[in-house]
C-alpha cells in the first residue's frame, strides 16, 4: 500500500464518521455514516431504512472524513474515491464499529455494511486555521 494511502487509514483511525457520496437516479447525496478500517480496507456502517445502500453498492462513491470540528491548529481531511461493495462484516469487523446507535430518524437502526475499495486517496491539509470560535462570530 502506497505511504500516502497509509497515512490516509492513520487519520481515519482518529475520527469515528464522515460522510459517503454519490448519486440516486442522478440526484447527488451525500450521507453520515460511521466507518472503520480492517485490514487496510474502509468499511461503513449506515442504515438499512435511508435505502442509500442501494445507490451505493456496485457503485463509484466518494467518502470523506475529517478533524475540522476539533479545534486543532491544522485541519485535514481524508478523501477516498472507489467502488462501493455491500458486505457482511466477520465478527472481528463488526466489534469495531462499537455499539449501533438506537434509532435513525425516529426509527430503529437497522445497519447494512460496505467496503469500499479505493482507487483514489488525498489526504488535504490546511495549516495554522483560524480558532473555531472566530471562525463563526457574527
Amino acid at each position: 500500500m502506497p505511504t500516502d494511502d497509509l497515512h490516509a487509514i492513520e487519520l481515519l483511525n482518529r475520527v469515528p464518521y464522515g460522510r459517503v457520496s454519490a448519486s440516486q437516479r442522478a440526484l447527488p447525496f451525500t450521507a453520515v455514516t460511521r466507518h472503520v478500517v480492517s485490514d487496510g480496507r474502509l468499511l461503513l456502517r449506515l442504515h438499512r431504512g435511508h435505502g442509500y445502500h442501494r445507490a451505493l453498492d456496485g457503485n463509484v462513491v466518494a467518502y470523506e472524513a475529517d478533524n475540522v470540528n476539533s479545534g486543532a491548529n491544522d485541519t485535514w481531511s481524508v478523501q477516498f474515491t472507489g467502488t462501493a461493495r455491500a458486505i457482511t462484516p466477520t465478527p472481528a469487523e463488526y466489534e469495531l464499529f462499537g455499539p449501533t446507535p438506537r434509532l435513525a430518524d425516529g426509527e430503529p437502526f437497522d445497519p447494512v455494511f460496505l467496503r469500499i475499495e479505493a482507487e483514489f486517496v488525498k489526504v488535504h491539509y490546511l495549516c495554522d486555521v483560524p480558532v473555531f470560535r472566530y471562525a463563526h462570530s457574527a
